[in-house]
């Protein structure tokens, strides 16, 4: 069945409930997860700014690899084999989930695990969807955990 699993991870709730999802998806099937956390210091900054502060990218780098390691202990404890891969967007023509998409391909997921927070109307405009534009260019099952209602 589902011996390659994918979740997408930046531990938030949302993903915190989409890990647990994918743990027991896991844990039914004697699948194998990679936790993905992707970096995308493009969208917060792309608007101009051509120079991030190495300091402020290290930052964002030890706090992604302190969620990968919870995460991976966390699949430990639950008997799940597990790895991690800290992604980075490369440019403004790619998104989280063009990254995430490559990291799926890469990984040979037969399964791929997205929180979703449910945003509607002109908050799901301004702050775009990961989780919808992933689904549109899926290669592979998508299993969308919602969070709570935003």
């Amino acid at each position: 069945m589902y011996e390659k699993i994918l979740i997408a991870f930046d531990g938030s709730d949302t993903a915190k409930l989409a890990l647990a999802e994918a743990l027991r998806m896991a844990q039914l099937t004697g699948g194998r997860l990679c936790v993905a956390h992707v970096i995308d210091v493009v969208a917060p900054f792309g608007m101009g700014l051509t120079y991030v502060p190495v300091e402020l990218l290290a930052s964002y780098r030890e706090e992604a690899k302190t969620r990968l390691e919870a995460a991976r202990s966390e699949a430990k404890a639950a008997g799940v084999n597990c790895e991690t891969q800290l992604l980075e967007v490369a440019g403004v023509t790619q998104s989280v989930a063009d990254c995430l998409q490559a990291c799926a391909s890469r990984f040979g997921a037969q399964l791929v695990v997205l929180g979703t927070h449910g945003r509607r109307g002109v908050r799901r405009a301004f702050l775009g969807s990961v989780a919808e534009e992933f689904v549109r260019n899926a290669q592979c099952p998508v299993l969308l955990v919602r969070g709570e209602p935003a």
